[in-house]
């Protein structure tokens, strides 16, 4: 049974790993994968996380209402038990003011407990991402090797 890197090379032509094995990476990450950047660019949706059980949809409105329009606030909860799971979403109308909210509010405590907080990354369905493992020499493996 063929490996999916061996596969994968074969169909972008890509050269073996034992030539010029950093190129074959990045070409081979540059077509196999929807890798999201190291740091997302900003947007007008934050990622809040850290949030204190007592936190609700008001209460996370209200704190970040002070930096700008914000026009939706989703805090996740479990389905089970009802309770919040920690985190939720913070839709602002404008991205600068996403960001200045981002900058401020990161770390802050907000009911006791600091906040985490980066811009959301968009989810994205139905598209496979295929990130091959690499070793510590370069080369590629595969869990069929």
């Amino acid at each position: 049974m063929k490996s999916l890197t061996h596969i994968a090379r074969r169909a972008l032509k890509l050269p073996a790993h034992n030539s010029s094995s950093s190129t074959a990476v990045v070409n081979l990450r540059r077509y196999c994968a929807n890798a999201p950047p190291s740091s997302p660019a900003p947007n007008s949706k934050l990622f809040v996380a850290g949030l204190s059980w007592t936190v609700d949809e008001k209460s996370l409105k209200d704190a970040f209402s002070s930096f700008g329009e914000v026009t939706e606030v989703k805090i996740i909860y479990d389905k089970d038990s009802g309770r919040s799971r920690g985190f939720g979403f913070v839709h602002f109308s404008k991205e600068d003011d996403a960001e200045s909210a981002k900058h401020a509010m990161d770390g802050k405590g907000l009911l006791g407990r600091p906040l985490r907080i980066s811009f959301a990354l968009e989810r994205v369905r139905g598209e496979p991402v295929v990130v091959p493992r690499i070793t510590n020499n370069g080369d590629f493996s595969s869990r069929n090797t």
